[in-house]
């Protein structure tokens, strides 16, 4: 055999190798192409279901492009997050034009909540529906999340979370019943009259932190025994008089009685 022919041989070789190659680079993208469209294709299936629900519920004080009436504000660019906390916790749909929305069992499904927020997520950049390990308190500290709760959050809702009055018939609604998600999503998007705390100003470590704080208000017992609303000293204040000082001007009387 000639060194000519042992040349070609190999030369064939390495063709045949670059071949291979080139036909399992191929295959491998098409294969992952496949794979990564059928989320998408399921994605924007969950935004046109959306869209349908929007259209249906919600376009009357939206507007039909949701760019806001005079019924609604705009929901263009306010995220999945913000419809989520709304609608999952009943405040939207309105039924009626109120000085505040508030919470009620809500009148979508948990499925149908997602297509929402997916639908207005579509419409413009904003606050994502918090994962899992955003709201997460394994690493958070309970006791930093009391400092922040009373320097950031005991003003309206309270020193033990159970709401407070607002000016202008408003108010700050109880946190007994709200998730770590609807309290996070709150602190990102800042519905109703509560400010929005962005990364920027509340890490996330410390939103994790005053979420811990919440759940143990959730579950803390009163330490008196009766929680009377625990709204702190104006209602204790209430039951002393009512009660307390009626019980002793009852005894006056019935004593005075007893002496005529």
């Amino acid at each position: 055999m000639t060194s000519t022919s042992v040349r070609r041989h190999k030369a064939t070789g390495l063709l045949v190798l670059l071949a291979a190659l080139v036909v399992t680079g191929i295959g491998y993208t098409a294969v992952t192409t496949t794979a990564e469209a059928a989320p998408t294709a399921a994605s924007q299936t969950q935004v046109d279901a959306g869209r349908q629900l929007f259209l249906q519920g919600c376009a009357t004080c939206h507007g039909l492009a949701a760019q806001g009436t005079g019924s609604g504000p705009g929901l263009i660019g306010v995220g999945a997050a913000a419809v989520d906390f709304q609608v999952s916790t009943g405040r939207m749909p309105l039924a009626a034009p109120a000085v505040q929305a508030p919470r009620k069992p809500p009148s979508y499904t948990a499925e149908q909540v997602s297509a929402l927020a997916a639908y207005v997520a579509s419409l413009g950049a904003g606050p994502a529906i918090p994962s899992a390990s955003d709201v997460s308190t394994t690493d958070a500290n309970l006791a930093e999340g009391g400092e922040l709760f009373r320097t950031n959050c005991q003003q309206c809702h309270n020193y033990s979370g159970a709401g407070g009055a607002l000016s202008d018939g408003r108010y700050a609604p109880s946190l007994m019943r709200a998730t770590p998600t609807e309290i996070y999503e709150a602190m990102i998007t800042g519905p109703q009259n509560m400010p929005n705390f962005t990364d920027a100003t509340l890490p996330k470590a410390q939103k994790q932190a005053i979420i811990k704080y919440i759940a143990h208000l959730q579950q803390a017992a009163a330490p008196g025994g009766l929680a009377l609303g625990s709204y702190g000293p104006v209602t204790e204040g209430v039951v002393i008089w009512v009660a307390g000082i009626g019980a002793l001007l009852l005894a006056s009387v019935w004593i005075g009685a007893k002496v005529r």
